[in-house]
């Protein structure tokens, strides 16, 4: 099935610390709350139960997905929620046992009962869960919804797919292969980021594509900034404790003069650029990010929040290492060519590593940084996916097994990782000839997903293997 996919639904805005476990939840109660409504029946709501299903519910807790989904019952939204405000909403619920539903209806509500969490993973996703309304009537309506990573919402019957069809035959340029994309770039003499733009355009204004895109950057380089200049350890029991602070203290030294995100980042163009710092910057700018991912802070979902960090670093490498006369010009650029290889591995394979493992998440980010980064540095289209496949090529078989259920151990450092690798494979693809190269991108993607399907489900995000089993929470 042909699918539309912007890359405003690759580059989110929301909160930590998982797209799939947190902000899906979180996006699926809003929803429910809209087709109660515009079915008649929210105000016959007397109580409300939530089954979690599969993954959602064997790394829940660790997720916060329980928290997900007493904020989005709640009425509020994950973009303009001040974070500050969401343990004490959390934390009155569970005191009170009352739910402010959709922020306009008072009902009984105990998260210890109401929130059920079931080890049965559903046929059609592993991340299922169901919203329970008993009416006044008596009669019950329930409602199954699966987060299928990055944020996206789905249910089984598909209800959508003809709008979302028509919305992808619309694209001047409809795009489901790396294949096909590299065959509008000849034709139309474009790079990839004009190509995005044209089917951009289709959608919205050039001032509203330019809105968001500020907004999501502006994002990205705060999360940094907050990630930079806040110490101390992540909450969940593991005792991690943050290393973006004190690395980015250690670079800059006694170069402290700044009072803002956009003022530091001019502050760190400043500093001394060899190879050890370059390697330290990026791990820097990666681990912040993740760092407030895992603390339940805002954070741009890129394409997933466990890999949130990857993105932002390459593209803040290249602004305070590679070329310090960057413009917005050159952030839009990077985004546009970033979401539209992160689409080509959502419609070819998966986002989410509880159906694929890391490789879905890490693995996609990484190949999307690669391939952006690659246009800026002068890449062509073909050197760009060039880039993009040899970036996701080395992070195939990628597991997913969180300690403890956390987003925080091995996944902080591996956005890291992520990002070391996807500026390697830019520099190997602009070295190569594309036309020397062996495995094309959509093979590539196509590997990808057959590794996830022979994945045991051990190393997707349950949990239930590999560091998660090795390393106890005592042991932390």
């Amino acid at each position: 099935m042909m699918e539309s996919i912007s890359i405003f639904d690759m580059l989110k805005i929301g909160v930590g610390p998982s797209s799939s476990h947190t902000l899906g939840p979180w996006r699926a109660a809003e929803r429910w709350i809209a087709e109660l409504k515009s079915s008649g029946l929210f105000n016959e709501v007397t109580r409300i139960r939530v089954h979690m299903y599969g993954s959602l519910s064997l790394t829940g807790k660790g997720h916060a997905t329980d928290y997900a989904v007493m904020l989005g019952l709640s009425g509020t939204d994950p973009v303009e929620i001040p974070v500050e405000h969401i343990h004490s909403i959390v934390a009155d619920i569970k005191e009170n046992h009352v739910l402010n539903f959709g922020n306009s209806l008072s009902i009984p509500f105990n998260p210890e009962n109401d929130i059920l969490f079931h080890k049965k993973f559903l046929e059609f996703h592993a991340n299922g869960l169901q919203f329970e309304a008993i009416l006044k009537s008596g009669k019950t309506k329930k409602h199954t919804y699966y987060s299928i990573g990055g944020g996206f919402v789905v249910v089984k019957e598909r209800k959508n797919a003809k709008r979302n069809i028509a919305t992808f035959d619309s694209f001047p340029y409809p795009i489901q292969k790396g294949t096909e994309l590299l065959a509008y770039c000849k034709s139309e003499n474009k790079c990839i980021s004009e190509i995005v733009l044209e089917n951009e355009r289709s959608l919205r204004s050039d001032s509203e594509i330019d809105q968001k895109l500020h907004h999501i950057w502006n994002t990205m380089l705060e999360c940094m900034y907050i990630g930079c200049h806040t110490e101390g350890k992540l909450p969940g029991g593991l005792n991690v404790t943050r290393r973006a602070f004190e690395l980015n203290k250690n670079l800059l030294g006694n170069s402290t003069s700044y009072d803002s995100p956009e003022t530091w980042l001019t502050t760190i163009r400043n500093t001394e650029v060899k190879f050890r710092q370059i390697l330290k910057w990026v791990s820097c700018f990666a681990l912040a990010v993740n760092e407030v991912n895992a603390s339940l802070g805002r954070v741009v979902t890129a394409p997933t929040n466990g890999s949130a960090g990857v993105i932002p670093a390459v593209l803040m490498y290249y602004l305070v290492i590679e070329n310090h006369e960057a413009d917005f010009e050159h952030i839009k650029k990077f985004l546009f060519v970033a979401g539209e290889i992160g689409s080509i591995f959502k419609k070819g394979a998966t986002i989410s590593a509880a159906m694929g493992g890391c490789q879905a998440e890490i693995g996609v980010s990484s190949a999307m940084a690669a391939g952006a980064l690659t246009e800026l540095l002068g890449g062509t289209p073909e050197q760009v996916l060039m880039a993009a496949e040899i970036a996701m090529e080395h992070h195939l078989g990628l597991t997913c097994d969180p300690i403890g259920g956390l987003v925080q151990i091995p996944c902080i450092e591996r956005n890291s990782m992520g990002a070391i690798k996807a500026i390697n494979a830019a520099e190997l693809a602009l070295g190569s000839d594309p036309n020397d190269a062996k495995v094309p991108l959509d093979k590539v993607v196509e590997t990808m997903w057959n590794t996830a399907k022979d994945m045991s489900s051990k190393y997707k995000e349950t949990s239930e293997g590999g560091l998660a089993i090795g390393i106890n929470m005592s042991d932390c």
